[in-house]
């Protein structure tokens, strides 16, 4: 889980895929706007918005196909920004996720965050910082060609 405090976040929720981190990470693609059924996802993760309350809530239930069985939710809660990932890992997801996955997803969540509050106009006093494991694997994606993996 991550939670950022952001005063009058709710405004923030139904701007995700503008306030996505595409300059550093893959980008955001829907094939409709922001809304229950839409499909869309980052690099290889795919998923399907199950929810949708504007101003309050988004969930999204991953692809079973990538291997992870769940979702993940950003919301408005008091004061804030939080998001949640619900998942099990499945395949050789099992593996991935540990070794990488996870560290690259909260390292792309940090940075979403810290986008939601420069929108907010209340810039990270501390923005965030990737790993050096993070950064190793960014290295070595690149040099498989990835650019910006996950």
């Amino acid at each position: 889980m991550h939670t950022r405090p952001i005063p009058d976040s709710a405004a923030l929720v139904d701007r995700l895929v503008e306030l996505w981190p595409s300059d550093r990470w893959p980008a955001l693609v829907l094939d409709r706007p922001l809304g229950v059924g839409a499909d869309g996802g980052h690099g290889f993760v795919r998923y399907r918005c199950t929810a949708h309350v504007p101003g309050r809530r988004v969930e999204f239930a991953f692809d079973p196909t990538i291997g992870m069985v769940g979702t993940h939710v950003l919301e408005a809660v008091p004061g804030g920004l939080r998001h949640t990932l619900t998942g099990r890992p499945r395949g050789l997801m099992r593996l991935a996720w540990p070794l990488a996955v996870r560290w690259l997803h909260d390292a792309l969540i940090e940075d979403l965050l810290d986008n939601a509050a420069r929108a907010a106009g209340r810039p990270p006093a501390r923005p965030a910082r990737w790993s050096a494991w993070v950064r190793l694997l960014r290295t070595a994606a690149a040099r498989r060609g990835d650019r910006r993996p996950a």
